[in-house]
């Protein structure tokens, strides 16, 4: 279309693009199962698979923005995001060093899965100064499925008593990114002017979703040696 409605088809679009971030928190809890291997008496190298369940206490973000338009007009444009990853679970090789003869420093990393969810929602207005328009807010988007991706930090376990050690881990993940619709919005006139009568459409815009899925873990746990063979008499990997 020509005249004015490529000039509030841009100011839509500019109050519909940003970059904003979301800061979540939450609780983490799961299981693991693996196996060690101790060689050249300080080193122990081994393998885990673990799962977790996540609860978060704020994963939501909101983003606002107002960008003039022709004709004393002004496009408000208010976004509310929500994201989060429902569980997650590893597969990891781990190396580490014995400081100790019960304490273990190791660094650990591999493949990483988990169940995202994302979900959009808004509304984009134009508030007239002069002509009326009706408007209709993009409906948002949502996206849920579960993604793999990768792991890696690292950690330190105690063997405080034979066959239990307790261990204070990191890992980083990144299940990667994801994109999605977020419904498209229009505007059309309810007022003659000039160049654009009443009825018309003004400017219809496509929005498009997209974030990475990744964070960090800060976990403890506490775990049972089976140390199949002769039982240590004393804490010992």
């Amino acid at each position: 279309m020509s005249g004015l409605s490529p000039q509030f088809a841009s100011a839509a679009a500019l109050g519909g693009t940003g970059i904003f971030s979301s800061n979540a928190g939450g609780f983490i809890g799961g299981g693991q199962i693996g196996y060690n291997w101790q060689f050249y008496n300080s080193f122990v190298a081994g393998v885990e698979a673990d799962i977790q369940g996540i609860a978060y206490s704020n994963n939501s973000t909101n983003y606002f923005s107002a960008i003039p338009a022709p004709l004393g007009n002004t496009v408000f444009t208010a976004i509310t995001a929500r994201k989060n990853v429902d569980y997650i679970g590893t597969v990891r090789g781990r190396l580490g060093w014995l400081f100790t003869p019960t304490l273990l420093v190791y660094g650990t990393g591999g493949l990483a899965y988990g169940g995202v969810n994302l979900n959009v929602g808004g509304f984009q207005g134009v508030v007239p100064a002069g002509p009326d328009f009706t408007t209709a807010g993009f409906t948002g988007g949502q996206f849920s499925d579960t993604r793999v991706g990768w792991t890696a930090g690292g950690g330190l376990e105690w063997m405080f008593w034979p066959n239990w050690s307790a261990k204070v881990e990191y890992l980083y993940y990144d299940l990667g990114s994801v994109r999605t619709s977020g419904g498209v919005t229009t505007a059309t006139s309810t007022a003659n002017f000039t160049p654009v009568p009443a009825g018309t459409l003004a400017y219809a815009n496509v929005t498009e979703i997209g974030t990475r899925f990744r964070g960090n873990i800060v976990r403890a746990g506490l775990n049972y040696h089976f140390n199949w063979g002769a039982p240590p008499v004393v804490a010992k990997y």
